[in-house]
């Protein structure tokens, strides 16, 4: 009995030392952090009371597995397509109770689906993870990964892991614009909103840096005042929204600016800045060039330009997403995410300062 005592201990120690083993091996590779809005978001709405949700069908009806999972999207979201170039799963929700062991070395998206660069963005939705809590949860995954694999191991996955965030549209769509004379809009004129706005969004930056981020893809906004919502609710003609295509502009010039400043500050390419305003309005101003029929309807909605309202199972839904730029009021359908990643890492510097993703990936894989 001795002997099949100590027999049995060797393989039990074996197979913790093959578990760990595989655990560090894993750490090496390269994580995924994702930070930001519904633009992002997988599914860590699903897990709050609150009506920013998209769990539920048409949402995900050409996702792999055909189910509504928490991404505003007919499919695949730009973390999932991003997960797909670089060879890795995609990060699962910081919520989602399948988000331990393993899967934690794969990194982890942070985003929900309403927040906003300010904490006060997305308060019509109440139970939203804003970006002060969003970088308390990154906090709290380090600690989960250094119990895991150990300190010096956590800290260097993060340090070598990509990092993405994407937040700022709902400061204007779902704050400064969400009503005439909204709180915002009369504390501040547009252009000082929108240095108020850079101003806040530094401090993440820098936030995430002294987190231990060395890699991060910082994105502007899509052209805020062509999404189905806005023409909905401000076009006259089928054209733009004028004010809104004023802010983003103003936004993405000021974004470029600070990245620059904060890269400077550090002496070193951390923050990537993508310029998802003009990716967007390549697609918006000639949809026949991508492949779309359109890029003023939705495919899922109601209302002008199926723009009004939720996205639910009584809305119109086309038959072929393939041929919309957007998939509900506000957000790209997987085709167009799809276009979007491919500039992220292909682009030229019109699109992506300093370089693009791949030029990235190849300079860290040498180092």
């Amino acid at each position: 009995m001795a002997a099949i005592s100590v027999c049995s201990s060797y393989w039990v120690i074996s197979g913790l030392a093959m578990v760990l083993g595989a655990m560090v091996h894993r750490a090496d590779a390269r994580a995924f952090f994702v930070f930001g809005d519904s633009l992002v978001d997988s599914g860590n709405n699903n897990y709050l009371a609150t009506t920013a949700r998209a769990d539920s069908p048409p949402y995900g009806i050409d996702y792999p597995t055909q189910q509504a999972t928490g991404r505003f999207s007919n499919g695949l979201n730009i973390p999932d397509i991003i997960s797909e170039h670089i060879g890795s799963e995609s990060p699962l929700p910081y919520l989602s109770p399948e988000l331990r062991n393993q899967r934690l070395l794969v990194g982890a998206n942070f985003a929900s689906a309403g927040i906003g660069i300010l904490s006060d963005t997305g308060i019509q939705f109440i139970n939203i993870i804003r970006m002060h809590s969003q970088l308390e949860y990154f906090q709290q995954y380090q600690q989960r990964v250094s119990a895991l694999i150990g300190a010096e191991q956590a800290k260097r996955l993060v340090n070598q892991a990509l990092v993405l965030i994407t937040v700022g549209g709902n400061d204007f769509v779902n704050n400064y614009y969400l009503v005439p004379y909204s709180a915002r809009s009369r504390q501040y004129d547009l252009p000082d909103y929108v240095k108020f706005l850079i101003s806040e969004y530094r401090k993440l930056l820098l936030k995430l840096y002294y987190l231990g981020a060395r890699r991060v893809l910082v994105t502007g906004t899509g052209a805020l005042g062509c999404v189905p919502a806005e023409l909905a609710m401000r076009s006259t003609n089928g054209g733009c929204s004028e004010e809104l295509q004023r802010a983003a502009a103003l936004y993405h010039a000021q974004l470029e600016t600070m990245i620059n400043d904060v890269n400077r500050k550090i002496s070193s390419n951390v923050f990537i800045g993508a310029n998802t305003h003009q990716m967007h309005t390549d697609f918006i101003s000639n949809p026949q060039a991508y492949g779309f029929s359109t890029s003023k309807i939705a495919c899922c909605g109601q209302g002008p330009y199926n723009g009004v309202g939720l996205c639910t199972i009584l809305s119109d839904l086309c038959p072929n997403r393939e041929l919309f730029a957007f998939w509900d009021s506000f957000h790209p359908s997987e085709k167009a995410n799809r276009f979007i990643v491919q500039q992220m890492f292909t682009g030229s510097t019109q699109y992506m300062k300093p370089m693009n993703l791949s030029t990235i990936l190849d300079l860290d894989s040498r180092s």
